[in-house]
């Protein structure tokens, strides 16, 4: 099946590969991973904010993890979001919530976070738009392709940009 976003990837040259589980696999980033033999860190959740000004963002962190909301508010820099709903990530990025591409319908501008923690895995799944569907790919290409920017969003001990 050739969606969209092996379209930007294979238009981009970024390396990927593709996997698929049961379109009856239970919503979650856990159920995911256990369906196609990984760790729910690795299963990456796609989440869209609201600011108060208007900006939506892009956040991505592991599938078992939350992000801490101070991180998230001194990353985005406003004190002031929301977890977007579902009909403002619907409009936002064409997608249902469970199973958000992070990259080929962001539009210029839009800014993308991905929780540092993500790097030190080998392999990360992301959704492709179609429930059922996965792409795999190294940390760094994610970054490549979400052009996210990377920060500590999950760890309390650290803080959030680098030093």
């Amino acid at each position: 099946m050739q969606l969209p976003v092996h379209d930007y990837l294979d238009a981009v040259g970024i390396p990927y590969t593709t996997g698929s589980f049961p379109s009856t696999t239970a919503k979650g980033a856990a159920e995911v991973a256990k369906a196609l033999g990984y760790q729910p860190r690795q299963m990456v959740k796609t989440l869209i904010f609201e600011v108060d000004t208007g900006e939506k963002v892009l956040v991505m962190v592991g599938g078992d993890q939350n992000a801490i909301s101070g991180h998230l508010k001194k990353a985005i820099g406003s004190r002031n979001i929301k977890l977007a709903s579902p009909q403002i990530v619907q409009e936002t990025t064409g997608y249902a919530i469970g199973s958000i591409p992070p990259f080929h319908w962001l539009p210029p501008q839009f800014r993308t976070f991905m929780d540092a923690a993500l790097v030190h895995e080998d392999i990360l799944g992301v959704g492709t738009g179609v429930w059922g569907q996965e792409i795999f790919m190294t940390p760094t290409h994610l970054v490549q392709a979400s052009h996210a920017i990377v920060v500590n969003l999950t760890d309390a001990a650290w803080p959030v940009l680098p030093a």
